[in-house]
């Protein structure tokens, strides 16, 4: 009987280091198809991530896209609707300056015929205060006094008596006497109203003149009243043009030499 061979050692040792061999490859293929795997898992999570925020970046400028749009047709609306109100503005304002060009035109109208009313107005006044210059002149007259001398040109109102003053014949001296009063200074006389009568137009007064009283009694409206005084003799005349019960109111006419040689005498 032949003798059964053993296994050699040396076989027995490869073996075994094949053994681990594949062990150690399975485990590395497990462990590298693991981490394949779970590095798959991420890629395909990082992959959904990624494509839900593109998704929602794409939702963000879908609606940045409708607000611009929103924008776009609301700013041409208010384009739209400022061009339409500065148009009717425009429209408006041209609509006023016609309205105010067209008052001014009437305003400027009725201005230039009121002053071309009251120009005729003028020049009728002027006419008529002409005509009555002329009828106060002619009826200025010439009378005698109460000593029976000329008197000249007497004036039976205020308006009279402004003209024989432009004719400067004469110093015309204007006063108003009451009855019962002190005298009243009239130039270089004294004045005192001693009785009126309205109804039959004739006053009594006093005259004081170089110290000495001359009564004029019972004298008429507008009748020259004439008296001598000074050194030289010179004719005064005093004119009454109205009177009321207590009340006359005339003016005093003296020389015009009077004046001169009383200021030569000041001097």
């Amino acid at each position: 009987m032949a003798d059964v061979e053993s296994p050699r050692p040396e076989r027995s040792g490869k073996k075994t280091l094949l053994l681990i061999a594949a062990l150690l490859y399975v485990f590395a293929s497990f462990y590298v198809m693991f981490d394949l795997r779970s590095s798959l898992e991420a890629q395909q999570n990082a992959l959904t991530k990624a494509t839900e925020e593109q998704q929602k970046l794409a939702q963000s400028l879908e609606s940045a896209e409708s607000s611009l749009r929103a924008s776009d047709e609301a700013l041409g609306e208010k384009v739209g609707l400022a061009q339409q109100e500065l148009q009717a503005r425009a429209a408006e304002l041209q609509k006023q300056q016609r309205a105010q060009v067209a008052r001014l035109m009437k305003q400027q109208k009725e201005q230039m015929e009121e002053v071309t009313g009251q120009v005729e107005d003028v020049k009728t006044d002027v006419a008529s205060a002409k005509s009555d210059l002329e009828a106060t002149r002619q009826r200025l007259d010439s009378t005698i006094g109460d000593l029976g001398l000329q008197s000249g040109l007497i004036a039976r109102t205020r308006e009279e008596l402004d003209i024989l003053k432009r004719r400067g014949q004469k110093n015309y001296h204007e006063f108003a006497l009451l009855k019962g009063k002190a005298p009243m200074r009239v130039a270089d006389i004294s004045l005192a109203l001693k009785k009126s009568d309205p109804k039959k137009s004739k006053f009594t007064l006093n005259v004081i003149a170089d110290d000495r009283t001359i009564e004029k009694k019972d004298r008429n409206l507008f009748e020259p009243l004439q008296f001598y005084t000074g050194k030289d003799r010179s004719l005064y005349e005093l004119v009454i043009f109205t009177m009321d019960k207590n009340k006359v109111t005339g003016y005093l006419a003296t020389p015009k030499e009077v004046a001169s040689a009383k200021l030569e005498a000041q001097q």
